[in-house]
């Protein structure tokens, strides 16, 4: 059951394990939305690699605008899925540049959190958690992308029901987050996911939220032995 007072203790005790995260922007707007769509299905390291080389390949966001998707695929190699990424890459600027005339995203600081996601995804390729890492990690909006690790480990501790979906659950989360805590509850409870709450066999002896996580299987009775 999701109350105040269970999502508090756990952002508490997350935060205790983990330390409390400090917003700052690791990259400029347009640069975050870039990396974030090179960042899909692949690790962070791959997608640092990749926007390294495009950025050491083209001087210029505008040359990327107007670059072929085969160059701009082979720029972004390492980042893995290259040339769908280059097409999304390449769309979503060409299409920034022509409707507001210059490639920045600074424009996105009028509009509501509602109507910057939807800008956003108008773009193909820039999904709901694509548009929500922008909005979080470039502005410090209180908008919690999911990403794999926050959707297991949410899930493990039933903020989400069974039929729960990664579009649901940015709607679930948002609403009951309190926005002061909305960064750093992603930054650990993706630290948490890494470390301690795996996709596999969860480590539940060292996690610090065990005690108010019902899917714990610290909680489950020994095997007794065979008579």
């Amino acid at each position: 059951m999701i109350t105040p007072a269970r999502l508090v203790a756990i952002i508490t005790q997350l935060e205790h394990g983990y330390g409390r995260p400090e917003w700052r922007p690791r990259f400029s707007p347009l640069e975050e939305l870039v990396f974030t769509i090179l960042s899909q299905n692949t690790t962070d390291a791959n997608a640092d690699r990749a926007l390294t080389g495009l950025r050491k390949r083209f001087p210029s966001w505008e040359k990327v605008a107007a670059a072929p998707p085969g160059k701009i695929a082979a720029a972004i190699r390492t980042g893995g899925l290259a040339d769908t990424k280059a097409r999304y890459i390449r769309e979503t600027l060409a299409g920034i540049l022509r409707e507001k005339g210059d490639l920045s995203l600074n424009f996105l600081k009028q509009m509501g959190d509602g109507d910057a996601m939807a800008y956003l995804t108008s773009f193909t390729g820039v999904g709901v958690k694509t548009a929500a890492c922008v909005l979080l990690f470039a502005f410090g909006r209180p908008v919690m992308p999911v990403d794999t690790h926050v959707f297991r480990v949410t899930k493990r501790l039933a903020f989400l029901g069974p039929r729960a979906t990664r579009l649901s659950a940015h709607r679930i989360l948002a609403a009951i987050t309190p926005p002061p805590d909305v960064y750093s509850f992603h930054i650990n409870l993706v630290k948490h996911g890494r470390q301690v709450c795996r996709a596999g066999r969860p480590l539940c002896g060292r996690c610090v939220i065990e005690p108010l996580c019902p899917s714990s299987i610290a909680k489950e009775p020994p095997l007794r032995p065979e008579p």
